[in-house]
């Protein structure tokens, strides 16, 4: 039987993270988020800072793509200057998360995965979004922020990052429907109403 492969992108406080644990829960399958980076550190070798490192820096890019960051290009080798930069450290990453599709079923929670996954056919391509309001209330439930504004500047910024980084190395817009294969409102519904939606579509894939 051929793997099951589900990519989740979500707006920040949507509660797509939480969804896509609970989804590989249901389906007995592991999900990977920032794990990624820690297997990418080890088949390249390279300090798992240094990509904590890039994510930071890319928060300060312009929004234009780069030339060098094709997914489907070869790494560079370590004796290349380049090896360290974003552009590699994001083809490590790129590299490990076409392995998980080819080898297990599972879900790979952003990383751009559903752009670098976009010509295999056993993946399934998700989108969690909520409105502003609902957004805020989980935010500020999670603790993360202690007043409304620090969570609307808190949502906005990591939003901004998220569109920007997915821009940059794929040169696509995060937020466009197109990408995807099944977009939905987390505000609609509770969780539990939320991952049999979500387990009915994919059943009728």
């Amino acid at each position: 039987m051929e793997n099951m492969v589900i990519t989740i992108a979500r707006s920040y406080g949507s509660g797509g993270r939480t969804l896509g644990k609970k989804l590989a829960e249901e389906y007995g399958i592991k999900a990977y988020d920032r794990e990624i980076i820690r297997m990418a550190s080890d088949d390249s070798g390279i300090n798992e800072a240094l990509f904590g490192e890039a994510d930071e820096s890319m928060r300060r890019v312009p929004i234009f793509r780069s030339a060098g960051a094709d997914s489907d290009g070869e790494v560079f080798a370590p004796d290349d200057p380049r090896f360290t930069s974003p552009e590699n450290l994001f083809r490590y990453q790129a590299k490990i998360i076409r392995q998980l599709a080819k080898t297990e079923s599972c879900i790979i929670i952003g990383r751009c995965a559903d752009y670098i996954l976009r010509d295999y056919d056993n993946v399934a391509k998700l989108f969690f979004y909520a409105s502003e309001e609902n957004c805020i209330t989980r935010v500020l439930n999670q603790k993360k922020v202690s007043s409304e504004a620090e969570a609307i500047e808190r949502i906005a910024k990591i939003d901004r990052y998220r569109a920007n980084y997915y821009k940059y190395f794929t040169g696509r817009d995060w937020d466009n429907v197109s990408n995807y294969d099944f977009c939905i409102d987390t505000a609609s519904m509770d969780y539990d109403k939320l991952i049999r939606v979500v387990k009915a579509y994919l059943a009728e894939r």
